[in-house]
């Protein structure tokens, strides 16, 4: 089992920051790739970014590249999203989420999910 908190939400204006992190306890974190998705009200959940587990290669959706960089710090388990840049479209909870076997895009090869943190942009 993994564990996951994410923290870090808030509510910023239009182009500001915001850094996001996600906790993990319980199995080596250094074995899982670790991704962030976003569901807005009434959509789909999304993927966001992946990191992976060894050489830390990274990973985005075309609608983030260039504005959010994920990064991973094994010694303190925790993963971070750093969102610059922001736009009211990239309101959303945002989740982690802890992969076994590979880096993906698809959330339904996430074996672990943390609770979300909301992530309000105000235009």
């Amino acid at each position: 089992q993994v564990q996951l908190v994410e923290s870090g939400g808030g509510l910023v204006q239009a182009g500001g920051s915001l850094r996001l992190s996600c906790a993990a306890s319980g199995r080596t974190f250094s074995n899982y790739a670790m991704g962030w998705f976003r569901q807005a009200p009434g959509k789909e959940r999304e993927f966001v970014a992946v990191i992976s587990t060894s050489d830390g290669s990274t990973y985005y959706a075309n609608s983030v590249k260039g504005r959010f960089a994920i990064s991973r710090d094994n010694a303190k388990n925790t993963v971070y999203l750093q969102m610059n840049s922001l736009k009211p479209e990239d309101t959303a909870v945002y989740y982690c989420a802890a992969n076994a076997r590979d880096v993906s895009s698809r959330w339904g090869e996430y074996d672990y999910w943390g609770q979300g943190t909301q992530v309000t942009v105000s235009s």
